[in-house]
């Protein structure tokens, strides 16, 4: 292609009207993927992974909005409304119930994650091609892996 030339994809639009319907009418299995944290500094070093679909378990830190800087566990991931609620961050009610305020998730980060249903293979297969690039692991430790 000639430099200043966009180039588009035949299958995708770029209409804000489409993006927002696919977006909001999204199956489970991908509003898995959209519902997304980044990783703190010290797991993105230690996996080379910049972010993870969120999960029950998983410690996290408010970056954005009136709760920044808090910290809890991932109590429930409501997908249908793509919100995530955290174990400290509630408000009372009138009638002195304690009720979870939703977050989104990528206004959290994840401090610490909760290993478990092969999210460690998830962590290998998205970190291989980063190590393979940067020449930690070579091209037969990588078919090794898996």
């Amino acid at each position: 292609t000639l430099a200043g030339t966009m180039v588009s994809s035949q299958g995708v639009s770029s209409s804000r009207r489409k993006s927002r319907k696919r977006h909001f009418q999204a199956p489970s299995h991908k509003r898995r993927i959209i519902m997304s944290a980044p990783l703190s500094k010290e797991l993105r070093e230690q996996h080379s992974v910049r972010s993870m679909p969120v999960h029950i378990g998983d410690e996290v830190t408010v970056a954005r909005g009136s709760f920044k800087g808090r910290e809890g566990k991932i109590t429930s991931c409501y997908r249908r409304k793509f919100v995530i609620h955290i174990d400290k961050i509630t408000r009372d009610k009138p009638n002195g119930q304690s009720v979870p305020i939703p977050v989104h998730p990528s206004k959290v980060q994840i401090t610490k994650l909760q290993m478990s249903n092969g999210r460690q293979r998830i962590l290998d297969r998205k970190s291989r091609p980063k190590l393979e690039a940067k020449g930690k692991i070579s091209s037969s430790e990588v078919a090794a892996r898996g």
